[in-house]
């Protein structure tokens, strides 16, 4: 599946190129763009990344950026004029929403999405194992959305690694930026020790605290979100062997929480065989892994083009930093929006496997826009338009 064609051209190095990535010990805040990196697949990432180190002797050693979900699609990662330690904007409470929300598409017609994958999925011909359909909501607000202020709303999660990232635009077009929430770490790479902490299988969580954690023990329960989940962990296990030796993932999945959901989550923990494998050489081979796509990944990505209506862009790419060394960190790039102008497309998928109900994926799905949309100030009682404003 190949991303539609945008200009590689990235933001101007001025002020307003802002790259922000609130990680567990530190926020990493990037301004302006010194050097854009040569945009490419992920297969040529990590010649790229050396080429570009090798030459470029002036300018912070660090680059960051965007891998696009199609492993194929041109990527959006550039060096950044200076590194600032200046506090992200303070929290404030989202003005009252005052524009249309439409689904894309709505409930109803995800749920037959569901049901065409399900039929793949138990056909005894097909190799499918699993595949992440996702639909998006598209918010028109009245004013300009302010991209800084809506992550600093979603820094109150204090779980989540909240990213802030500039995106290609066409000349002349508005800026754009991808703006979101994600609980999952892709790769991160420091010396010769490599960490990986996928998630898979959720459950919507309840006001009742009872309720909450009959929610959570059905989760740890659930044949369906174990097998979805196991998928993913033997993939990146798979994936790091050649690179890795020592790897340490536990036999069974934890519980991982977020505002509003539950996850199963699996920490993963290696060592690399050649200590001078990159990061980027990981992102190569890991992206995009079963919890965004699916198993086997390129079938996965014939039935993700086959039955979403919204090609994905940067959504379930990755989103992070890499430096001259070699080392890095790289977050899925889920629970987000693509925020431009007045308007945000918010994205969320579920893991489809063959015991899935098209209900409850349609709901999970629903559950996922939760905390971009209150960040918006969406709450409860604004209707969801269905259809297409195109």
């Amino acid at each position: 599946m190949r991303s539609t064609p945008v200009s590689s051209r990235l933001p101007a190095p001025v002020s307003s190129a802002q790259f922000r990535l609130r990680l567990p010990d530190r926020t990493l805040d990037a301004r302006g763009c010194h050097a854009a990196l040569p945009s490419g697949g992920t297969a040529t990432l990590e010649a790229r990344v050396r080429a570009f180190f090798a030459r470029q002797h002036d300018g912070p050693p660090l680059l960051v950026g965007l891998l696009p979900f199609d492993p194929d699609g041109d990527d959006a990662i550039y060096q950044p004029h200076s590194l600032e330690t200046a506090a992200p904007d303070a929290a404030t409470s989202a003005m009252p929403f005052t524009g249309v929300v439409q689904a894309e598409p709505g409930p109803v017609q995800y749920a037959d999405a569901v049901r065409q994958a399900l039929a793949t999925l138990r056909d005894d011909a097909s190799a499918l194992k699993k595949v992440v359909l996702a639909r998006t909501l598209r918010v028109r607000e009245r004013t300009t959305i302010d991209a800084r202020r809506l992550v600093a709303r979603l820094d109150r999660d204090p779980e989540a690694m909240t990213y802030l990232c500039p995106l290609p635009v066409e000349a002349g077009a508005a800026p754009a930026w991808l703006v979101g929430a994600s609980p999952e770490l892709l790769v991160s790479r420091r010396g010769r020790q490599v960490l990986s902490h996928p998630l898979a299988g959720s459950a919507r969580r309840r006001a009742d605290p009872d309720e909450d954690a009959q929610a959570a023990r059905g989760l740890l329960s659930s044949a369906k979100d174990q097998d979805e989940h196991r998928y993913v962990v033997e993939s990146i296990v798979a994936a790091l062997r050649p690179y890795c030796e020592r790897i340490d993932a536990a036999a069974q999945p934890t519980l991982h929480a977020t505002p509003t959901l539950w996850h199963l989550g699996t920490r993963i923990v290696a060592s690399l065989r050649d200590p001078s494998t990159p990061v980027a050489a990981l992102l190569a081979v890991l992206h995009p892994t079963p919890a965004v796509c699916g198993t086997p990944t390129a079938l996965a990505l014939q039935t993700i083009a086959a039955l979403e209506p919204v090609q994905r862009g940067f959504y379930a790419g990755a989103v992070g930093w890499m430096d001259a060394q070699g080392d890095g960190d790289w977050y899925v790039a889920i629970r987000c929006a693509r925020v431009q102008g007045r308007e945000a497309r918010i994205y969320a998928g579920a893991g489809i496997v063959a015991d899935s109900d098209p209900a409850a994926e349609a709901a999970e799905t629903g559950a996922k826009f939760g905390a971009l949309l209150a960040a918006l100030g969406v709450d409860a009682a604004v209707p969801i338009e269905q259809g297409d404003f195109r």
